[in-house]
């Protein structure tokens, strides 16, 4: 039955006859007038997200849904947990926004595990819009504290921008174009000017991030994530199962109401999408990591039916740290050590690893075993370690250090002046303001201040990391630590074998 609004509210003959009625009684009429609408018509085409009345009003409330970069598009996604599993998003954000013709925003450098994702084989995980959240708020306090470093300042990502495989704008940039911000007032030393900043950030990040809607030609929130998606290319059938699906007793005891579908991320996503007019598309995480024969979210090794794309993917196995980093490791492994060395990488304090010393110890006790007997003493060993030194004693790393006849221990630390001076040469350095991919985003770039920070970005691991691929006497790394993971990627390279590079 359809719900009559002209005759619930009386004609205008009817109200002359009633002038005693007070006008908080006709109030009253048209309010239950409105309530007995929207319980009839809940679905009004006047509350529908996608109907154009609410792009207009969502226009003019956010100004900058107006593209302002003639017709470019671009790719944001939300990295989370530490630096070896951003660097690994970093490198799955790149090949998404390749396939999808999309400029990547990218993002800072987090601080470690200020946001984390949960777990994708127990389908618990934050929600794509959660995350995308989170990491906003993480990405304005460290404007507000000045202790911003892009990706692109440690990353080296020059030669894919040079090959056209991808095109890039750094997130500062980006937002200071499309929020019409003015980024420089982190540097201000005015009382009223951070604030504010912090305050318009906020605004402009409720709308990035998927918290409103979705609005025609400006954004489009990814909503899937691992628990009912794993985004492939050129494999298989669009929207078939995954092999990998919530068990019975895991449906039932979070009441899990799907199922995991192998997606074609273009197909999806791409040209004649409902995603493809918006200027921003919008993911949250894009990590991902083999599982029971599958990977958890993004299933891309090749793409046969596309070359460029293919040859991506070849290249981003390997990113390398900028000449900064390479030539500080490569300085102290032949200046410092100045021997053939072995190196450890032993994570013993953070998650799973806490529990696994013995194991941890055990591999590199046979390593050093086999070394002692094939050669001279004493042995080089370069370690990295995330248990303090303090902390050395009663365990093998203190008979290690006290047996100074057998081995020569190095190791690094944040107060050294090696690192302190790569430190401030990547702030001075500032690379992730220097590439232009978008047409007017290098001029843009150059009204984006570069203030010096408060804090020098924290660049012992990836010294460390360069220092352990020079290790020619082999490498000791913990298992299911994804540092380990990047320092045989680094050695398979051959990054220290290779020249020193220019530093700019």
């Amino acid at each position: 039955m359809f719900f009559n609004l002209n005759r619930t509210i009386a004609n205008p003959k009817q109200w002359n006859k009633k002038k005693r009625r007070s006008p908080l009684f006709v109030l009253s009429i048209f309010l239950i007038s409105l309530l007995f609408f929207f319980f009839f018509f809940p679905n009004y085409t006047i509350f529908s997200t996608s109907s154009k009345t609410a792009n207009i009003a969502l226009s003019q409330k956010y100004p900058h849904c107006e593209t302002r970069f003639h017709g470019e598009k671009f790719l944001w996604y939300a990295p989370h947990s530490g630096f070896s599993n951003q660097l690994s998003e970093l490198k799955n954000a790149i090949l998404m926004a390749s396939i999808l013709n999309r400029t990547l925003i990218v993002p800072p450098i987090l601080d470690h595990h200020a946001v984390a994702l949960g777990s994708c084989p127990k389908f618990r995980v934050q929600s794509p819009k959660e995350i995308r959240i989170s990491v906003w708020d993480h990405i304005v306090e460290l404007l507000r504290s000045r202790r911003y470093a892009s990706m692109a300042d440690i990353i080296d990502i020059s030669s894919l921008l040079s090959s056209s495989l991808v095109r890039a704008i750094d997130f500062r940039v980006f937002v200071s174009l499309w929020c019409g911000l003015n980024i420089d007032l982190v540097c201000s030393n005015e009382s009223n000017a951070l604030p504010s900043l912090v305050d318009s950030l906020k605004q402009c990040g409720s709308l990035l991030s998927g918290i409103d809607v979705n609005t025609d030609r400006c954004l489009f929130a990814v909503d899937e994530d691992c628990r009912s998606t794993v985004w492939t290319y050129q494999n298989g059938v669009d929207g078939t199962l995954d092999s990998f699906q919530p068990d019975e007793q895991l449906k039932k005891k979070k009441k899990i109401p799907y199922v995991r579908r192998r997606r074609d991320v273009y197909k999806a996503l791409g040209p004649g999408s409902e995603a493809d007019p918006a200027t921003v598309l919008a993911f949250g995480s894009l990590f991902t990591s083999p599982y029971k024969g599958t990977e958890l979210y993004i299933d891309i090794q090749k793409a046969p039916g596309d070359p460029r794309i293919d040859s991506l993917i070849s290249k981003i196995e390997f990113l390398p740290f900028v000449p900064e980093i390479i030539n500080s490791g490569k300085q102290f492994a032949t200046q410092t050590i100045k021997a053939p060395f072995l190196c450890a990488q032993l994570r013993l304090l953070d998650g799973q690893f806490k529990n696994h010393w013995k194991a941890t110890f055990l591999g590199l006790r046979q390593k050093l075993d086999s070394l002692r007997q094939a050669g001279s003493q004493p042995i080089h060993f370069f370690l990295m370690t995330d248990l303090p030194r303090g902390n050395w004693t009663g365990n093998y790393l203190g008979d290690l250090a006290r047996d100074s006849a057998n081995f020569k221990l190095y190791f690094l630390q944040e107060e050294d002046h090696l690192v302190m001076n790569t430190a401030k040469k990547l702030t001075l350095a500032g690379r992730g303001l220097r590439f232009e991919s978008v047409p007017g985003s290098l001029d843009a770039a150059a009204k984006v201040k570069h203030c010096s920070p408060d804090i020098l970005p924290d660049v012992l691991l990836y010294i460390e990391e360069t220092v352990c691929s020079c290790a020619s006497l082999g490498f000791v790394g913990t298992a299911g630590s994804t540092i380990a993971q990047s320092i045989e990627v680094m050695r398979k390279f051959g990054l220290c074998s290779s020249p020193a590079r220019a530093a700019f």
